[in-house]
């Protein structure tokens, strides 16, 4: 990651939760095999955690599963809470996220199961067509490694800008080879992108934040992803050998049911895919 991602109230009060919850089965670290207690699972407030409180009052109890729902603000503590388990599991994240951050934390996360895809989303207050950026416009980007590059593809994608050939998951703005509208980059925490729309002429959002910002992705988004062999599905993830949880196999079954395709059909309208 290039900056450090800011702590909001919740995530300071992750070294709470992590004393507090040793004593819930979370200790697997350790060696332990015993999944008592409930399955506390780290999430994004929106879409992840909405849809796992939607399976903990509609579908958990039937299943046996008792769940509990922590949410975190940033991307960083729930995949660091579950690895000194803090927590049991988390739902917020992609492969290529996923992937950079084991490699550049030194992690054990393993994804369990695909859940959805939250379409990125270049937005602003100022246009109402990309293509009416002025030149010399500015485009706020998350700061994070891999959601950058998927900002700077998706502008790739619809015509802004072109990038070096076969660049991949950590492109940045210095691997753009044409500019025609010289727009300026401006890198900011992923979480602070829509809360950055009225300093900036424009800003590539990730979805759960612009829903959490009241944005509507498939109605207010000037460009949107395309769902199409994305490689940036959101999975449920736990520690490394933590896969075959009796509770882990359980939600990750609840969370693949009819009744949450459903769930996130008709409570997002395409604003979040589901992926199975």
């Amino acid at each position: 990651m290039r900056n450090t991602a800011k702590f909001t109230t919740a995530v300071l009060a992750a070294g709470a939760l992590t004393l507090g919850l040793t004593a819930c089965g979370s200790d697997k670290d350790s060696g332990s095999s015993d999944y008592s207690g409930p399955l506390v699972v780290a999430a994004s407030p929106t879409p992840h955690a909405e849809i796992l409180n939607f399976v903990k009052d509609k579908l958990a109890k039937k299943a046996g599963l008792d769940l509990e729902v922590k949410e975190f603000t940033d991307y960083i503590t729930p995949n660091t809470a579950t690895e000194d388990g803090s927590v049991d599991a988390n739902y917020f994240q992609n492969q290529p996220y996923l992937d950079d951050f084991n490699k550049k934390r030194g992690t054990h996360i393993a994804p369990v199961v695909t859940v959805h895809l939250e379409p990125l989303g270049l937005y602003s207050h100022k246009v109402e067509k990309a293509d009416a950026l002025k030149s010399g416009a500015t485009i706020a980007v998350p700061n994070d490694a891999v959601n950058e590059a998927r900002a700077l593809k998706l502008l790739a994608a619809n015509g802004l800008i072109a990038l070096k050939d076969g660049v991949g998951t950590e492109a940045t703005p210095q691997d753009i080879t044409k500019n025609p509208k010289d727009l300026k980059f401006k890198e900011v925490e992923a979480a602070q992108t829509a809360r950055s729309l009225d300093d900036v002429d424009a800003a590539v959002i990730n979805g759960n934040y612009a829903i959490s910002a009241g944005i509507k992705p498939a109605k207010d988004a000037l460009v949107l992803e395309s769902a199409k062999n994305s490689p940036y599905g959101n999975f449920l993830a736990v520690k490394e050998g933590n896969e075959k949880d009796p509770r882990v196999k359980k939600l990750a079954k609840l969370l693949t049911s009819p009744e949450v395709k459903k769930f996130i059909e008709d409570k997002y309208q395409g604003s979040v895919i589901p992926s199975f």
